[in-house]
Formats: C-alpha cells, sequence, structure tokens
C-alpha cells in the first residue's frame, strides 16, 4: 500500500494530539502537531511583546514572522515529538494557559496561517504522515487519504484539559479552563480564514465515553493500513 496522509480535525482537548500520535506510532508514520505551531507563534508573540493587554500586534507578528523556525524533534528519552521555536524546546511553555488564552486569536490571521499551512504541506508531501488540527482535512490537506473529525462534550474537554496540566505540574483552574474552551470554540468555528468544520468525507468520532485504547480499537476497525 501506498504510504498516506491522515488528516484528524475536531475541537480543542478532545484528544486529538494523543489520538494521532497513536496511529502514527502504530503505522510508523510521521506526526506532525499543528496545534503546537499555532501554540509557537504564540509564544513568540507573547515573548517579544506583541501582545500586550491580550491585544495583537498584527502588523508587528507579520513583519516578524520570518523570524520564526519551528521543527520538532524525537525526545529519545520519552519517544515525545517535542515542538522547537527557533532552536529551542517550547513543548512545556505552549502548553500554558496564557498560550492557550491566545491561540485562537493568533490563528485567525490570515498572514499566520499561510505561513503555517505552508510549512504543513512541505512536511507533509512525502506522505506517510497523521497530521491533527482544525482544518488539515478542509484546507490543507483537502485530498487527503483518511480524514477524522473528532468531537467530545466540552466539560469532558475541559476535565481532560485540567487533568493534563496537573499531571504536568502546571497551575490548572477547572473553570478558567471551561472557559477558554468555550472562547476557543467560538473563534474557531467563526473566524474567517478557515474556520474548524466538518470535512464532508470525514468520518466522525465522539470519544466523551472512550478511553485512548478504545480510540485505536476504533481505529483499526475503520481503516486497514499497512506500514510503509
Amino acid at each position: 500500500m501506498q504510504p498516506l496522509i491522515i488528516a484528524i480535525d475536531g475541537f480543542s482537548s478532545c484528544g486529538k494530539s494523543t489520538f494521532a500520535k497513536a496511529i502514527a506510532q502504530k503505522l510508523g508514520y510521521a506526526y506532525i502537531d499543528t496545534g503546537a505551531m499555532y501554540r509557537a507563534v504564540t509564544l513568540f508573540a507573547l515573548q517579544n511583546g506583541l501582545i500586550r493587554d491580550s491585544i495583537i500586534d498584527i502588523p508587528a507578528l507579520n513583519n516578524r514572522l520570518d523570524e520564526i523556525h519551528i521543527t520538532f524533534r524525537r525526545n529519545s528519552e520519552t519517544g515525545e515529538n517535542e515542538t522547537f521555536l527557533n532552536g529551542m524546546c517550547v513543548e512545556r511553555d505552549i502548553r500554558t494557559i496564557a498560550v492557550s488564552e491566545m491561540v485562537s486569536e493568533i490563528s485567525v490571521i490570515k498572514e499566520v496561517r499561510t505561513k503555517l499551512v505552508s510549512l504543513q504541506q512541505a512536511m507533509g508531501k512525502e506522505k506517510a504522515v497523521v497530521l491533527d488540527g482544525r482544518d488539515i482535512g478542509t484546507n490543507v490537506f483537502p485530498d487527503a487519504d483518511v480524514k477524522i473529525f473528532m468531537t467530545a462534550s466540552p466539560q469532558v474537554r475541559a476535565q481532560r484539559r485540567y487533568d493534563e496540566l496537573v499531571q504536568k505540574g502546571m497551575p490548572a483552574s477547572l473553570e478558567e479552563i471551561s472557559q477558554n474552551i468555550a472562547k476557543r470554540d467560538h473563534i474557531d468555528q467563526t473566524r474567517k480564514e478557515n474556520p474548524l468544520r466538518q470535512a464532508g468525507d470525514a468520518i466522525v468520532l465522539d470519544n466523551s465515553n472512550m478511553t485512548p485504547n478504545e480510540q485505536m480499537v476504533w481505529f483499526e476497525k475503520q481503516f486497514v493500513i499497512e506500514k510503509p
């Protein structure tokens, strides 16, 4: 079987990255965390004073986009992919509430999306990749071989996000996370540039009551994919 492009879209905090990583590991595919890329741009903007009082200086950010270089590297100790911004590992930094509060606002900027979509398409041109995000199956790779749209109830997503932050030893408030998820859902679905929506040929996975292992059982029943 020829290598495939697997696109996983869906709402924030519904486990897209965990699912995509598991699929990539099973198939021996590369994993591209597109959400981490937008988070990295958000972190760059915060670190460089391009966001003040929740207001983004869009012209200044656009003028500095060429300074932003995002790569992924596998941690030899944990086996996990990690996000690097301009040569520095920022995997922990991009998961903070401060970044979560602004990432959807950053993602609506046309110039940012154009830059990152171009990078994502370049990363996936050889296929044998799994990508997760908001518009992979509708915009980045509309001809992806496999398209999955993930969802879960807002309450379940908030609790999962809370548990994730607590496990990492990071500050967390369930109420604050719930508000952030509601805000991001609204922005993601109503933004002008490639809003979050289900591709017509995507298969829906509601994982509100599923474990990661049960998700993989579902995937294996839905798709028969050989390793490259």
